[in-house]
Parts: C-alpha cells; structure tokens; sequence
C-alpha cells in the first residue's frame, strides 16, 4: 500500500490541525494504522493508531487531545489534533502494518510509510 500524508501546517498553542493518510493499493481498513512523529534531533515516536476493528489507541502525551479516525470511502485516515502544544512539533508520519492482536507501538512493525508532513506550533 502507498501512502501520502497531507494537511501539516503552521498552527498557534491552542489550536487545532488535522492531518490526512491518503492510502492506494489497498483499503486501509486492511491495516492496522499507526500515526509517528519526529521532532528535531529526536528519535521517531509513537503517536496512535486505528486497529481493523477502529479501536484506537494513544500514547499518554496526546490523550484527550488527539483523535484517529478512518473514512473507508475515501481510504483515507484522519490525525486530528486539538490543543496543541508546542511539543507536538515535529515531522508527522502514518504507516501502515498488518494487522494484529496487539498494539504496534514500534515502527519497525510497519511495513509502509507516508512521506511526513510536518506541524509547527508556536508559542
């Protein structure tokens, strides 16, 4: 599957941005669906992801404040963030892994990347 993010952007703390993983070649409701993100300097980290069955999961820094959904008719999922904070900047990337019983919290258990997209948020 081939996967293009989109919607990045220059945001105020506080605000909210949502960002897009169109997918082709497969549906992306045959995926698990995993958002990462890398700030300047750090390593790739784990943001959420959307199981088959749209059981979402977070990492505790965005709970509350991130939402991952999917529209299966447009085999797009959807990164929306809400209250952002100066420390969700970073490059943002979705991927795409098979699905599993268990939470891919690891890139290394996706096999398919989108090309980044990045989100400042000023302070």
């Amino acid at each position: 599957v081939q996967l293009q993010a989109s919607g990045g952007g220059l945001v105020q703390a506080g605000g909210s941005l949502s960002v897009s993983c169109a997918a082709s070649g497969r549906t992306t409701s045959s995926y698990t669906m995993g958002w990462f993100r890398q700030a300047p300097g750090k390593e790739l980290d784990f943001v959420g992801a959307i199981n088959v069955d749209d059981s979402t999961y977070y990492t505790d820094s965005v709970k509350g404040r991130f939402t991952i959904s999917r529209d299966n008719a447009k085999n797009t999922v959807y990164l929306q963030m809400n209250s952002l904070k100066s420390e969700d900047t970073a490059v943002y990337y979705c991927a795409a892994g098979r699905p599993t019983s268990w939470v891919k919290f690891r890139p290394s258990e996706y096999e398919s990347w989108g090309q980044g997209t990045q989100v400042t948020v000023s302070s």
